[in-house]
């Protein structure tokens, strides 16, 4: 999970020059596509002897993530990594703590929200829309979660992964034509995306997907807690984005909400786990 998550991070902020020629929703859709063609040529998925809960599956997470991703580039060319991770988090916070309902975990809820408010406040470089997209990249996290879960469970290899990146290639194919004349005009970008392409779309959520064959949702949402300090040290030490004591604040008060929450989800899970 700790490598899937540094990929991811990394890959975002090795992207960020493709957004001024095509745009986040353009990058986002070729990441899929040239993703796609890897991982369909490295693993050729047997799909013939699928069941239709491995089709189901496959679907779910070819969804989840494209919506996840694009709404995840919309907020990262509007806002700081650190914050939009941050936020995006709570999207699978919010469902391990609406889970159980206790005095707790709200408490761990009004924590959370008190991280956010020191992270989105004035001046601290959060605009409404990026947040607001961030947001919606949460809502597609928390599906993602138990989507690859489910597709760890009932494919072998990276097979499932390759059919569910092809779907989402299929879903943002539009942004792809849109902008194919630019990078194939622009061979340093088309070979950036590229290279974004197999950092995430292969490596960072092929070890993802690894890591959920062998823990359950709640267990993952422990170090899902984990993204936005890798995304705040990310975007200081590669993008120059400024680290603030208040930034410092509400990751610390979002991290130990979503530590706190999950690890009292997951106690009984974990034991299950090993």
């Amino acid at each position: 999970m700790l490598v899937g998550a540094t990929l991811i991070q990394w890959s975002a902020a090795v992207v960020q020059p493709v957004f001024h020629a095509v745009g986040p929703s353009a990058s986002s859709a070729w990441r899929f596509l040239l993703g796609a063609v890897v991982l369909v040529v490295v693993t050729r998925p047997r799909v013939r002897t699928w069941k239709r809960r491995q089709w189901f599956g496959a679907l779910a997470l070819g969804c989840s993530i494209a919506f996840m991703s694009m709404c995840f580039y919309q907020a990262i060319a509007r806002i700081p990594l650190g914050g939009a991770v941050a936020i995006e988090y709570l999207g699978p916070f919010l469902v391990a703590a609406l889970a159980k309902r206790s005095l707790r975990h709200f408490s761990f809820v009004v924590l959370a929200g008190i991280g956010v408010v020191a992270l989105a406040r004035p001046g601290g470089g959060l605009t409404l829309a990026g947040s607001l997209f961030a947001a919606g990249s949460g809502v597609g996290w928390a599906a993602y979660a138990y989507a690859a879960h489910r597709v760890g469970e009932t494919t072998t290899g990276f097979g499932g992964l390759a059919v569910s990146m092809g779907i989402a290639s299929v879903l943002t194919l539009p942004w792809s034509l849109g902008s194919a004349g630019t990078l194939t005009s622009h061979p340093y970008l088309f070979t950036r995306i590229l290279i974004v392409a197999v950092m995430a779309t292969v490596l960072g959520f092929g070890a993802e997907l690894m890591a959920l064959r062998r823990l359950k949702p709640p267990v993952v949402s422990v170090l899902l807690a984990l993204d936005p300090a890798v995304a705040f040290a990310i975007g200081g030490l590669l993008l120059s984005q400024a680290v603030t004591k208040w930034d410092v604040v509400g990751l610390v008060c979002v991290v130990t909400a979503g530590v706190g929450v999950t690890l009292d989800a997951s106690r009984g899970e974990i034991g299950v786990a090993r």
